[in-house]
Parts: structure tokens; C-alpha cells; sequence
């Protein structure tokens, strides 16, 4: 049985393919149509899905939505007629593009699969609809190695669910129990996003980052006044302060006045005032995990738990449920937003609805790898095109030579196999440094990211020796948890050091590897594995045998504003922007000093919105 998932029209749509209960392929629509978060009908990525398993449309058994639009328009108009006469402005503005598009979704999506299957509506496979937390807990459960699990989902909102709690034993989700729209921990951490200057949907993962930068002196304020949390984990928002539920903003007047002054607003300097607000929601954000995580333990005597949606996104509230709410293991969807919904969607249809059992044991989303690759034919083609010069290598001469280009400070384009679903750069799409170097940080930063000097980096590591370098003792695949570096690396700070505030705190190095060591001596970590990525686990290898480490700093390969790479072309063009100095595709080295000059000003920066 061929099943197709998708999700759209909301945020990060995206389609996937399960063959007989194998995850074939999966991508975002972004990567093709190179807008960020592009929320429109994935026909690009559905085709790319169905061309890797080389089917038509119509070769499909089934297609599956993973949201039910009709559930959650009841939602809108229940929401707008509680909080009535307030919201009249946001009902005039929602209202259209649900009386004209999303009411009649199901009729919109046959026209585009049989517009993009040249067919008609009538000879399409049946059409089915998941429900989003369903779509994000078989996301979660059922590519997860574990055949008893709880599993724990966070977002905004779905239909009306914002947190739900299920148990996974086989190949059955059973649903325990659920907080409901308001109350959302997601859209608590997007609203200070919103009131810090970020881009909600887009900016959260800044918010945490420049968190360990600041002191959590809000926490009493935001669990006084705007979160009711309980012991058990289960919370309920003052909507007082929040315009989300009847305005076109996130936070009102009185949040505002609360914390002593309007939002921040976006491109602006960062103060010290919004780093100690990242830093309060944060902490905050890690309480309700971290109780929600001991709760759902307890009641369902489980050892292993499962996380997706969004908020399963933050990696330091991952690690720390790790090490704090007594599971045995964790395992997170590496696309844990409403992209991977479009998977968990397809596996929910074969599981539960098909009844098909599960594979036994082992993680099956194959690395996250299940993007579209390119062969070295097509590559050399599209180098003779525009004049590139390049030296082509095999991997017996190409790691080795890269490990020297690393090792002598230079920053590498990687573009190897195939591309990796879900928002991180996991050694397919990525830009890489050598950790040890101390300017690798700000030189990545701001000259080859365009973007905000605090942002971290993250550590690839053989998964072997993650050991030896950080204070964890499992695997890592997807980037999703945080741990400290250990102590043995990890460099004092004098006593002047200790008095530093805010982003001072930046260029004082907290460890051997200064690149990839948050100012909380913390990283966000990576392990490589052999039998995922041989690749790049051969490239780190080497590097590891001539410096000695067994590390290299990996950030996604793109510019501030861009979809990570996903063509050739697309990497060239990304490498010739910027100040990169080397690019591999595949098995091509090509060095930026050799290049012909590239001919574009820099009006391309206003090509990608700002995230």
C-alpha cells in the first residue's frame, strides 16, 4: 500500500511517502519553492515524493491530510463568539480566506492533486483526514525505536488541542487526555517571542538561544500573572494579557504594561532587558515540561516517551527531560512541526486505520535523509554551465585534503546524498568549521549567515566518542537535545569574566571547542552515525586523525532568511554570496578563490525575508 501525507495552507507544508509502511520520502515545500515556512499546496515536494518512488499519482492508495479544517473553523467561530464584540478585526480578516479556501479544503485539495496529477478529481485515490495531534503523535511514536511508549505533544494549536498525552504500545496510539485552545504552552513562547522582536513561527528558536545570555529575573511575573501552572504539569493561561484569541497581535496593552514597555521592535538592538525575558520564558517553558514529563511517566508507567510539535523543537528543555523525569530514553521527531505532520499523517492511515504492525525495534527515519539527491553527472553539468572551477576527487583523496582545509580555519559548503527533512542540517545540506578555531563563531555569524552575533552553532560528533566530549551518554541523531561540555574541557571564568553581563559574554571562551560551547558551557548536539551518513561520519573521522577531534561545527547551509540548499545550484549560488571559502558537492571540491567573479550586487539580500 502506497500512502501519501501532506500538510498545508497553515505553516511548513510539506509531503510524505510511506510504501508499505517504509518511509520513502519526505520534504518541505520551502526547499523547492525557496520561501521560508512556505505554507501553499506542496506540489513540488509531492512530486519529488512520488518521482523518488518512481509512481504517478494515481499509483496511490490513499492521500491523507493531517489536519481536520472543518473542526478547527469551529474552533474560529466558537474562539470569535466568546471573546465578542472584541476580535471584530481579526474575524473580518480570517473570515475570507475561510469562506473562499480553507471551509471547503477537502474540494481545493482534489482540484490541486488532479491539477498535479493531469487526471481528474473522480479518478484520485480516497482522500482522508487525520487530526493534527494524532498526525504529530504517530509522527512521534511510530518511527520511534520504542514498543511502549508515552508520548507527549506540544504546539500552538491544532483543531482545538494545544497539548495532548497518548500511550503507544505497537502499532495503536491510545489518547490519554488534552489541554485545549487558549491554553497553549506554544503560543505562551511565541508571544514573547512577538514582545522580544522575533518573527513568530520563525524566531522562537533565537528566543531560546539568546536565553543563556540573560538572568530569569521575570519568572515570578509570568507565573503570577499570565500562567495558572499546576503541580501535574497542566497550566491555563490569563487570556487578560494575550490579543492572539481577537486581535492581529500576540500580546496586548497589559502584557505590556506588565513587563514596563511596548514590544521590541524587530532589527532593533538586543538589551539586556530582552535577553533576562528569554531567559524567564525559557525556565518557565522547561518547568512545564519537565512536570508534564514526570506526570505522564507516573500514569502511564512508562519507561520511554516520545515528543513532537513544535515546542518539542526547544533542545534544552528536551535534554533536561532527559536527565530529570527518570526515563530510560527519549526519542524526538526531527521534524516536529507541522511538516512532520504530513508523515506522522501517512503512518497513523497504515497503522491504526490499515492495522498493520510495526517493523521491530530500530529508529525508521533513516537519519531524517529523505530528501532528493543529486548524481555527480548532473552536478559536473550544471558546473560546466557557469563556468565553475572545480577539482573532481573520490573520497579517498577528497576526505583527507578537506580535513587540511578544515583544520587550517577555512568554512566548507556540504552537499552530500540526500537531503534531510525537518528544520536542521544534519551533514547532507550544512556548513562546517573546525570547533577548536575561536573566531569560528562570529566568522559563520557574520560573514557567511548574515545573521545575529549570539546564535549558536552545533557540534557534529562521531556518536562513539560523544562521550568524551559532552556529559551525555546516548545518541543524539537530529540535533534536539542539549548537554553541557565536560568539565575536563571546559575553561574557568576569572572573577572579571564572572561580573560580564549580556552579550559581553560572548567572546569569552568557555571551552577547548570555543565554536560550539554556548555561554552556558551547554551544546546542542549531533551524533554521526556510520550507517546514516558513512559520508560525513569518513569526513570527521579524518579530521579526527589529523587534529586529534572528533568534532566539527555544523550550521545549515543558507543565509539568514533562506531555505536551507537543496540543488547544486542553490548551493553554488549560496557559496558565491557569501564568504565562504570552500564548496563539496559530492565528490567536487572547488575552491572560492578560483571562482570567476560573481556578478550579483547586493540587492540579493533583500531577496529572502527576514526570519
Amino acid at each position: 500500500m502506497k500512502i501519501l501525507g501532506i500538510s498545508a495552507y497553515y505553516h511548513d507544508s510539506a509531503a510524505a511517502l510511506v510504501c508499505e509502511g517504509e518511509i520513502v520520502a519526505a520534504a518541505q515545500e520551502e526547499r523547492f519553492s525557496r520561501k521560508k515556512h512556505d505554507a501553499r499546496f506542496p506540489g513540488a515536494a509531492i512530486s519529488y515524493c512520488l518521482q523518488e518512488a518512481g509512481i504517478g499519482l494515481r499509483d496511490l492508495d490513499q492521500i491523507v491530510f493531517y489536519d481536520k479544517p472543518l473542526v478547527k473553523f469551529e474552533r474560529l467561530l466558537e474562539t470569535y463568539l466568546a471573546y465578542a464584540p472584541q476580535g471584530f478585526r481579526s474575524f473580518l480578516a480570517a473570515m475570507p480566506v475561510w469562506l473562499k479556501e480553507k471551509l471547503y479544503l477537502k474540494t481545493l485539495l482534489k482540484k490541486e492533486l488532479a491539477a498535479l496529477g493531469e487526471c481528474k478529481t473522480s479518478q484520485l485515490p480516497k482522500l482522508l483526514f487525520a487530526e493534527h495531534h494524532q498526525s504529530h503523535a504517530a509522527s512521534a511514536f511510530f518511527p520511534s525505536p520504542f514498543h511502549r511508549a508515552a508520548v507527549l505533544c506540544l504546539d500552538g494549536v491544532g483543531e482545538w488541542a494545544t497539548t495532548t498525552v497518548w500511550l503507544g504500545e505497537g502499532n495503536q496510539l491510545t489518547p490519554q487526555w488534552e489541554i485545549d485552545f487558549p491554553h497553549s504552552l506554544g503560543l505562551l513562547y511565541s508571544a514573547f517571542t512577538y514582545y522580544t522582536g522575533f518573527k513568530v513561527n520563525s524566531g522562537e528558536y533565537k528566543l531560546m538561544g539568546l536565553a543563556p545570555y540573560g538572568e530569569p529575573k521575570y519568572c515570578d511575573k509570568i507565573l503570577n500573572h499570565l500562567l495558572d501552572l499546576k503541580e501535574d504539569g497542566t497550566f491555563r493561561l490569563n487570556m487578560d494579557y494575550f490579543n492572539y484569541t481577537t486581535g492581529l497581535t500576540m500580546t496586548n496593552q497589559k502584557f505590556h504594561d506588565l513587563f514596563g514597555s511596548p514590544p521590541r521592535q524587530p532589527e532593533s538592538k538586543l538589551t539586556q532587558r530582552e535577553m533576562d525575558i528569554a531567559a524567564s520564558i525559557q525556565n518557565v517553558t522547561e518547568e512545564v515540561v519537565l512536570r508534564l514529563g514526570k506526570t505522564v511517566r507516573k500514569e502511564l508507567s512508562a519507561d520511554y516517551l516520545c515528543l513532537a510539535g513544535g515546542v518539542a523543537l526547544n533542545c534544552v528543555a528536551n535534554g533536561r527531560i532527559l536527565r530529570e523525569c527518570g526515563f530510560k530514553d527519549i526519542w524526538i521527531q526531527p521534524a516536529a512541526g507541522d511538516a512532520g505532520g504530513a508523515l506522522g499523517a501517512a503512518l497513523a492511515i497504515w497503522h491504526q486505520y490499515g492495522n498493520q504492525p510495526r517493523s521491530a525495534g530500530g529508529d525508521r527515519m533513516r537519519g531524517s535523509y529523505l530528501g532528493p539527491r543529486f548524481a555527480q553527472a548532473e552536478i559536473r553539468e550544471y558546473l560546466d554551465a557557469v563556468k565553475a572551477n572545480y577539482l573532481p576527487l573520490d573520497d579517498g583523496e577528497l576526505m583527507p585534503r578537506l580535513a587540511e582545509i578544515l583544520a587550517q580555519g577555512n568554512v566548507v559548503g556540504w552537499f552530500s546524498g540526500r537531503m534531510e527533512f525537518g528544520p536542521r542540517a544534519l551533514g547532507a545540506r550544512s556548513i562546517i568549521g573546525d570547533p577548536r578555531n575561536p573566531k569560528m563563531q562570529s566568522v559563520m555569524n557574520l560573514k557567511i549567515k548574515y545573521r545575529e552575533s549570539f546564535r549558536p552553532f552545533a557540534p557534529s560528533v562521531l556518536a562513539e566518542r560523544v562521550s568524551d566530549y559532552f556529559e551525555i551518554d546516548r545518541a543524539s541523531p537530529y540535533m534536539l537535545l542539549v548537554a553541557p561540555v565536560r568539565e575536563s574541557l571546559r575553561i574557568p571564568m576569572t572573577a572579571e569574566q564572572q561580573q560580564l553581563f549580556g552579550i559581553d559574554k560572548l567572546n569569552v571562551p568557555r571551552s577547548a571547542l570555543p565554536a560550539i560551547a554556548h555561554v552556558d558551557y551547554s551544546a546542542r548536539i549531533q551524533t554521526v552515525h556510520k550507517e546514516t551518513n558513512p559520508r560525513y561520519y569518513d569526513l570527521i573521522r579524518h579530521f579526527e586523525a589529523l587534529t586529534g577531534c572528533a568534532v566539527l561545527v555544523n550550521t545549515s547551509f543558507n543565509v539568514r532568511g533562506e531555505p536551507i540548499v537543496r540543488t547544486p545550484e542553490d548551493a553554488y549560488r549560496c557559496f558565491m554570496r557569501t564568504e565562504m571559502d570552500y564548496l563539496v558537492l559530492e565528490n567536487f571540491l572547488l575552491a572560492k578563490s578560483q571562482q570567476l567573479p560573481w556578478k550579483q550586487d547586493d540587492s540579493w539580500k533583500e531577496e529572502f525575508e527576514l526570519d
